[in-house]
């Protein structure tokens, strides 16, 4: 198992493999989860500023969780979530575009209350085949410290 003394900081990884979207992709969630029209209709996203079909936000962060628990160790020591912040999404993500994720721990403390556990906060980057960045977003994780 692994506990919070065993994460290392500042130590990136990346997601084994990509995820390439396509046009049915980005019109089959949006149906269900984001209906806006420019997710759903090339003629209407032709009139967008992006020029062009490109995938909801809330698409990009699912194919980001997607690929960290692609890389997410099997025996670590996660309690719950805690939160997500500075979710920011640079560049569209578009019909054709293959992403991948690199992640990395950025802080760990004990938690003051509950001493048996820890607290980590990861920062996420999605990155395009290009190397631009799409999608940036920390998470907040709690997980347990090692037995005594």
């Amino acid at each position: 198992m692994k506990y919070l003394e065993d994460i290392v900081l500042h130590n990136p990884r990346f997601s084994p493999g990509t995820h390439t979207v396509s046009t049915e992709e980005i019109k089959r969630f949006a149906a269900e989860w984001d209906p806006m029209p420019f997710h759903l209709d090339e003629e209407i996203a032709k009139l967008s500023p992006i020029g062009k079909l490109f995938a909801s936000s809330a698409h990009t962060v699912a194919i980001g969780l997607r690929l960290s628990h692609d890389m997410m160790e099997k025996d670590i020591a996660v309690i719950a979530g805690l939160g997500w912040n500075d979710l920011r999404f640079p560049k569209p993500v578009c019909p054709g575009d293959s992403l991948r994720l690199k992640s990395q721990v950025i802080e760990k403390r004990e938690s003051q209350s509950k001493p048996d556990r820890g607290i980590i906060v990861s920062l996420n980057e999605l990155f395009n085949q290009n190397d631009e960045l799409v999608a940036e977003y920390k998470i907040t994780t709690m997980m347990f410290r090692k037995p005594a």
